[in-house]
């Protein structure tokens, strides 16, 4: 199914900014307003949850770069929507544009980047690993 997945998609997640997604929640100084880090995880879920229901069974996509530009301040109980377009697929990287916006202007921008991987093989690696680290030294 990877196969139907064609450069110009889009894909769109929405969220409503609650006190646990604001600056004001990392460091405690009455900033809340939608933190850096949580309009970057709004893009990676809405490049995730967009290529799934395109991926085999045994795949999945994991996020590899992600280069944003937060540009404006999102208050708590507004929306925030993200859309991602995906602009470059080479074997099993692919590319998406980015921009997120509020209820009234962008507040963000940029490019995300995934890559599809054998689940099977990628749990192998991680548990490989984990063997590693909790080896006797």
């Amino acid at each position: 199914m990877a196969d139907q997945m064609a450069v110009g998609m889009t894909f769109e997640k929405t969220l409503t900014v609650t006190e646990v997604l604001t600056a004001g929640q990392l460091h405690r100084r009455g900033m809340y307003v939608l933190s850096t880090p949580e309009m970057i995880r709004l893009v990676e879920h809405c490049a995730l949850e967009g290529v799934q229901p395109f991926l085999q069974s045994n795949q999945n996509s994991v996020g590899t770069r992600v280069d944003v530009r937060h540009l404006g301040a999102t208050p708590m109980g507004m929306q925030v929507t993200a859309h991602c377009t995906l602009v470059e697929i080479d074997r099993r990287r692919l590319v998406f544009q980015a921009e997120v916006h509020d209820e009234l202007e962008k507040v963000g921008e940029g490019t995300h980047e995934r890559f599809i991987v054998d689940a099977e093989k990628q749990l192998a690696r991680i548990q490989e690993k984990l063997a590693r680290w909790k080896a006797p030294a």
